[in-house]
């Protein structure tokens, strides 16, 4: 069957199968959102203990994950990778330093003789939550608003810009706003996540305060997430973008209204998913149910499907170039060569079984939850 496959079908795929592993990153921030609300929610010592206690059982998925999508972004399309990587190079140092100092507090936040203390590693674990997070969001907001490069004849990238992708979020212009609010709303969604996951994960009935704190700040989150999710999908459905029109690459009105016009099942994804994602925080909010991760989770994977699919499909430059819009790239002229992504597509045969072993293993660490005797010398964090 899958020696039928065209080379376009393939490609479609690809950007299909890359777009997963990315949006299930975007609902694994649920550390990155827990982290950042330690000095909200937790008021004691052994009340952060029990925070991190948690989070540090499900750091490395998040991070595993991360590398994952660039991997898989690597070796399908590879000269988005080289492209992107290799010229902004600055906003990717920034976003992989916050997750080197997240795995460094959460290994030496407890050790002994430690010269720092603790709140100077909870101050990093702070920072991958929101800069790590914000910076990611700019990132993917250039799918949309484009970036400073230009390729030559032998797709060499040069960078337009001295920021070398920062200017994504710091440059003062429409795009780096809409970066900016893509950026802020996964901050604040991952906030949300991180809330819900440690109402789910926590023995809290010795920690009543801190459990009334975590259910309002799934509301709170939720709330100050609105504006900010307002803000991208009202700008999506009037900005222009980058489409393919003859064979070249124009800006084209409406582009990505024209996009989920074209293509509704992406519509009916993104209102799926935002209605999940509502109702799993009214339930923990507003009762007093526990597993109300479960639908925000699944709803942020419906909205970051949705999110990383609008730029590619329909003819679209998902990687466009402000400076030399031939220079864009498009899931047509930035993949692998049909070889490389159909044997790509035997080995990604295995996935049910890698994701059938995480639920297992998720299962087993979860099968009871955490208390505030588990924050004693037995810790893990």
């Amino acid at each position: 069957m899958i020696e039928s496959l065209d080379y376009v079908t393939l490609q479609h795929l690809w950007w299909l199968l890359c777009s997963v592993v990315g949006a299930l990153f975007l609902a694994m921030t649920f550390v990155q959102g827990g982290q950042s609300l330690l000095w909200q929610v937790a008021k004691t010592q052994t009340e952060k203990d029990l925070i991190i206690n948690s989070l540090g059982r499900k750091w490395e998925l998040t991070f595993t994950t991360l590398v994952l999508f660039g991997g898989a972004l690597f070796a399908s399309f590879p000269k988005f990778y080289s492209t992107s990587f290799g010229g902004a190079y600055w906003v990717w140092i920034a976003i992989l330093f916050t997750f080197i100092v997240q795995a460094v507090s959460y290994e030496f936040r407890k050790k002994p003789r430690n010269i720092f203390g603790s709140l100077i590693y909870e101050g990093f674990l702070f920072l991958n939550g929101v800069v790590g997070i914000l910076l990611i969001g700019a990132a993917v907001g250039t799918f949309f608003t484009g970036s400073n490069f230009q390729l030559d004849a032998n797709n060499f990238v040069t960078w337009t810009h001295p920021l070398r992708g920062l200017e994504a979020a710091l440059t003062p212009s429409f795009s780096s706003v809409f970066n900016i609010a893509l950026g802020v709303f996964l901050v604040f969604n991952a906030r949300t996540l991180g809330a819900m996951y440690l109402i789910n994960n926590l023995e809290l009935s010795e920690a009543p305060d801190m459990e009334t704190r975590l259910r309002a700040a799934t509301w709170q989150n939720l709330l100050l997430s609105l504006p900010f999710c307002l803000l991208v999908v009202g700008s999506l459905l009037f900005m222009p973008g980058y489409g393919i029109v003859d064979g070249t690459i124009k800006i084209v009105s409406f582009k990505y209204l024209q996009n989920l016009v074209a293509n509704p099942w992406l519509l009916v994804l993104l209102l799926i998913g935002l209605g999940l994602l509502v109702t799993g925080v009214w339930k923990t909010a507003r009762t007093k149910a526990t597993r109300g991760i479960w639908c925000g989770g699944i709803g942020t994977v419906l909205v970051g499907l949705t999110v990383l699919l609008l730029p590619a499909y329909n003819n679209t430059a998902f990687y466009p170039s402000k400076t030399h819009l031939e220079s864009s790239l498009t899931i047509y002229n930035a993949s692998s060569s049909p070889y490389t992504l159909k044997v790509m597509t035997y080995v990604a045969l295995t996935i049910p079984f890698v994701l059938a072993y995480i639920a297992y293993v998720w299962w087993l660490m979860d099968r009871q939850k955490l208390k505030i005797e588990d924050t004693g010398d037995k810790a893990a964090y």
